[in-house]
């Protein structure tokens, strides 16, 4: 496979290299181990990067069955699983059967690694199948999780973790009753300007952060994310959930308390179960506050960060390609990666090394509280402690 370079200034690596050094990083703590920072951007050291992929390319690719094949298991997941090195595409679960003879063709899976809803528990049974990405409905992760790992295999959840810490902590606890590995679909962590967000704020690059806003909403929805039994929420728990997690990564800390409030129905009738927007404040130790909003009726896409000497700022900050980023010293010198092959090789390296994921259960559990208690704020119009 060809290797596509994507830092520029002092040296090109490859995101094979770049995800051997992402292993070693405590993303989203405090430790940035091995890295430095070219033109702007979190770069890897070339020596240790190339030892551990010869190390890496020795091991086997492991197989990743996708639990659920509908946008971004077509848009994303399958294409990102071309393109990694670490695992690929073994097996598919789906209910419905007109996809499979094209997941099939494109992919090249064999008809004993077809599953659906109703026989998905004798994936137990398949040796191809290392890891179980679950891509379903908000409402029926904490089920196909938890199945997965008492089938013994280490599994990827899609953002939110759950609808209810309930079930994250049921999560938690399977993952670890069955020794295996559970992590959340937190690609961003795994994206170059992102990363630089993270250093920028923990390593108070330009002083402490003092404010920090975030923004993620897009211009209609549809499906099962107008239904609250099955999405557990609007907005919030859809896009909205990125600038939580934008301000945890960006402070390296986490909020005490949360205020919220409902924004106008445009559209009673569509958005009659969920909210249609919200904006929240998230307060953090020391007075550092986040202004955040998410709608289902307005684009948006920003991520900045206020510090005693300067600023950063990420303007688109969330998409899939496309990421700018700046700070009040000058643009961000990073190139695009394929965020979901990154994210995936990473586990894959993890479940080889017997190593934690960086973005675990527990994570998911944190934004899941965090987002109730957003609610909950919303709902009651005061100040929630987190």
């Amino acid at each position: 496979m060809e290797q596509k370079g994507f830092f520029s200034g002092k040296g090109v690596y490859t995101r094979r290299q770049f995800v051997g050094q992402l292993s070693l990083m405590g993303i989203g703590g405090v430790a940035f181990a091995g890295l430095s920072s070219i033109g702007g951007c979190t770069s890897p050291s070339n020596q240790q990067a190339e030892q551990r992929t010869d190390q890496q390319q020795a091991q086997q690719k492991l197989g990743i069955a996708l639990v659920g094949l509908g946008q971004y298991s077509e848009g994303q997941l399958g294409p990102a699983l071309k393109d990694t090195d670490h695992c690929y595409l073994a097996g598919i679960v789906t209910g419905t059967p007109a996809k499979i003879d094209k997941w099939r063709r494109s992919y090249d899976i064999p008809e004993g690694n077809v599953y659906n809803y109703e026989n998905f528990d004798t994936i137990a049974d398949n040796p191809d199948i290392d890891i179980v990405y679950v891509v379903l409905p908000n409402a029926m992760h904490a089920e196909y999780t938890i199945r997965a790992l008492q089938a013994g295999k280490h599994v990827i959840c899609e953002k939110p973790m759950a609808v209810t810490v309930e079930d994250c902590d049921r999560m938690i606890a399977a993952a670890k009753e069955a020794g295996k590995l559970l992590s959340i679909g937190y690609r961003l962590h795994f994206e170059p300007h992102n990363i630089e967000m993270m250093r920028f704020g923990q390593e108070k690059r330009m002083g402490a952060i003092t404010h920090i806003m975030a923004e993620n909403g897009m211009n209609g929805t549809e499906g099962w994310r107008l239904d609250k039994a099955l999405a557990g929420g609007g907005p919030l728990m859809d896009v909205g959930i990125y600038c939580v997690q934008a301000a945890r990564y960006t402070t390296g800390m986490e909020p005490i308390a949360v205020t919220a409030e409902e924004g106008t129905k445009t559209d009673p009738e569509t958005f009659k179960e969920v909210e249609e927007s919200l904006t929240w404040q998230m307060e953090f130790p020391g007075g550092v506050t986040a202004l955040c909003k998410t709608s289902y009726s307005e684009s948006m896409n920003l991520l900045r960060a206020e510090a005693e000497h300067g600023w950063a700022k990420l303007e688109p900050a969330y998409p899939y390609s496309g990421i700018q980023g700046e700070t009040s010293e000058g643009e961000m010198d990073c190139e695009g990666v394929n965020q979901q092959a990154l994210q995936m090789d990473d586990f894959a390296i993890a479940i080889k090394e017997n190593r934690p994921t960086p973005v675990p259960g527990e994570m998911g559990r944190q934004d899941v509280k965090i987002l109730q208690a957003i609610y909950k704020a919303m709902e009651t119009g005061q100040r929630v402690e987190v």
